[in-house]
């Protein structure tokens, strides 16, 4: 199962925190999105709503 993008392809960038405002992840998280194994995607996920 591929793990879906939380991506909403409005991408609005919040400098100070280095956020996505419209997805929640990190600029990291983002760049890394298409190398990540499911479980790494899914660990991102789980952070997302952690993170509310």
């Amino acid at each position: 199962m591929t793990v879906p993008s939380p991506c909403r392809n409005i991408c609005t960038l919040d400098r100070t925190a280095r956020i996505c405002t419209a997805c929640g992840r990190t600029l990291e998280e983002i760049g890394r999105w298409g190398s990540m194994s499911d479980a790494e995607r899914q660990a991102v996920l789980d952070r997302l709503a952690a993170r509310g």
